[in-house]
């Protein structure tokens, strides 16, 4: 705020100058200037009321309170005083006026109010560097889930798209460049509520330099970073990076999941999509020959993951010496019927469109289903703008880096055993993975379930740790209860049990909570709120384990005619 005053007062310097100056001699000139009283006799202003008299004329109120009437020569300075007064503050407010309409004025003001905002932060955030289309969906995301983050963003058209968000909480933002450390250093690096960073520009040298940074100047702090090659990766891994987003990589190990176990992908999908959208249905993608367009990083990426699992591709690339495609790779762009032929699309089981332009990516898909109506269809959706566009395009599988690194670095911040239980998961055959799904959708509506995870522990379930200490350790099957109504179990399925080193999938009600476990659940919404109640409430947890609703409080016990503890 200091700077935002020293600014405006030198700015204002001689329109300030020019108010005083215009005051100074009107005052001057009515306290010299003689008069006289009711009687006749003479009489002068004092400094006082001079000042007083200027001041209501200037400001154009003319209260008229003059305890004289005023002499011929009094009367034609006060016109003077009258004129200069107003002109004088005219100039004034015109030049306060053209101030806040000076960029840089505006600037200091906005980075002024950002960093007190920062400095008035009493609860962890996280810090968000890039308003792209993951970094929009991110803060969207934590914001529902009333998490705070601030933001640093150098295009302030994205800062005012972020203002006109009807978001629960405020989310401050600094329009300036990350890779100025001040930058970050003002945006609460060093705050002691900061809880990481999150780069996620759509330059990989940025978020490499964001990375170094952060772990240089806070290094305690988690970092997280988008990327969008391999190189980039190994630097930001080099720092210590805690984690590394490849959306490439991301989705075609996922899409390769499709191909090994269509539950597992389903499951996947249900654990990690984003709140309040439609339920994915169940996709089983042939294996026959496959078309992909476009070898870049999505495309070597995608090729690479599928390869394993024994699908074949014909590449369709416009400059196949300068991408590195195969030998046997098709020239053209692939939104020519005649280049489709030559990759015999007549026979192909599906198709993928991946180049970098959603328009060619869309054209080429149209193109392909007329030519071969039963394909699986794939597209990269470079901008999420598009949104619209793609939905109606009809396509089986649609993937947007965006929204891929969104919804990775949501379960990221919010439930982290759910890597782990992704990880140990994808182990298991497809089986099990049916059995699991049908569990998953036996308690879910028509939207993803909520997940989240249960520590046992003093702090978080001080029920738990206490009916374990004096009663009998507590089951799964227990604290999956529904408290308002014993005969019912909550709309949920513990998915993944850690303990120290050791991880429990899918276990079961009979499993024995001890302290220092970790549980990971999945169910609808509204059932995690009834569980953490019962696990922090100990009369409620006796409930469940005994059936007996044992009154609270001094007079509850004596209505029971009890005797207080």
């Amino acid at each position: 705020m200091q700077n935002v005053i020293y600014l405006l007062l030198r700015r204002m310097r001689l329109p300030l100058i020019v108010v005083i100056l215009a005051y100074a001699v009107s005052i001057l000139g009515l306290v010299l200037i003689p008069g006289v009283d009711d009687q006749g006799n003479p009489w002068r202003m004092d400094f006082f009321h001079a000042f007083y008299f200027v001041s209501f004329t200037g400001s154009t109120i003319g209260y008229g309170e003059i305890p004289y009437t005023f002499t011929d020569a009094q009367r034609f300075w006060t016109m003077i005083a009258m004129y200069t007064t107003v002109i004088a503050w005219l100039y004034a407010i015109g030049a306060l006026f053209t101030l806040f309409q000076d960029a840089g004025f505006r600037q200091v003001l906005r980075y002024t109010m950002y960093t007190r905002q920062v400095r008035r932060l009493n609860e962890s955030f996280y810090l968000v560097c890039g308003l792209g289309d993951a970094g929009e969906l991110l803060v969207r995301e934590l914001a529902e889930r009333h998490i705070r983050c601030v933001v640093v963003e150098k295009k302030e058209e994205q800062l005012l798209a972020l203002a006109l968000e009807d978001l629960p909480v405020h989310v401050p933002g600094l329009c300036a460049n990350a890779l100025d450390s001040s930058a970050l250093l003002a945006a609460g690096l060093k705050h002691r509520h900061c809880a990481g960073v999150i780069a996620l520009t759509n330059n990989d040298h940025t978020n490499l330099t964001i990375a170094i940074s952060s772990k240089l100047l806070a290094p305690d702090l988690q970092v997280i970073c988008r990327s969008e090659s391999h190189d980039s990766e190994a630097n930001m891994a080099s720092f210590g990076t805690d984690h590394i987003i490849n959306p490439y990589d991301t989705f075609a190990e996922r899409f390769a999941m499709m191909f090994q176990s269509p539950s597992m992908y389903l499951l996947y999908e249900w654990m990690t999509s984003l709140r309040e959208t439609p339920l994915t249905d169940f996709r089983d993608p042939p294996k026959g020959e496959w078309i992909l367009c476009g070898y870049g990083r999505f495309g070597k990426a995608v090729q690479k993951s599928i390869s394993y699992e024994a699908v074949r591709t014909t590449v369709i690339e416009s400059d196949v010496e300068g991408t590195g495609a195969p030998e046997s790779a098709v020239a053209g762009r692939g939104t020519e019927a005649i280049t489709l032929h030559e990759a015999n699309i007549e026979n192909a089981a599906g198709i993928i469109a991946g180049t970098n332009d959603d328009a060619n990516n869309l054209s080429i898909l149209m193109t392909a289903h007329d030519l071969n109506p039963g394909l699986f269809t794939v597209a990269r959706q470079n901008l999420h703008s598009n949104d619209a566009i793609f939905r109606a395009a009809d396509i089986d599988l649609t993937m947007q880096p965006g929204t891929i690194i969104g919804r990775r670095i949501v379960d990221l911040l919010t439930t982290p055993l759910l890597s782990d239980f992704l990880n140990l998961a994808r182990q298991e055959n497809d089986s099990w993975a049916n059995i699991l799904v049908s569990r998953v959708a036996g308690v879910l509506s028509d939207r993803p379930p909520d997940s989240w995870t249960i520590t046992v522990s003093r702090e978080e379930t001080p029920a738990i740790i206490e009916m374990h200490e004096k009663v009998c350790a507590i089951s799964l099957g227990m604290l999956c209860i529904d408290p308002r109504d014993v005969t019912l179990t909550l709309p949920c399925v513990p998915l993944l049990l850690k303990r120290q080193h050791e991880g429990i999938l899918a276990p079961g009600n009979e499993t024995a909570l001890q302290p220092g476990d970790q549980v990971l659940f999945c169910g609808r919404h509204g059932a995690e709120e009834h569980m953490r109640w019962t696990s922090k409430n100990f009369n409620a947890l006796n409930y469940i384990c005994t059936g007996n609703d044992n009154p609270t409080g001094y007079i509850w016990q004596r209505l029971s005619n009890q005797q207080p503890g």
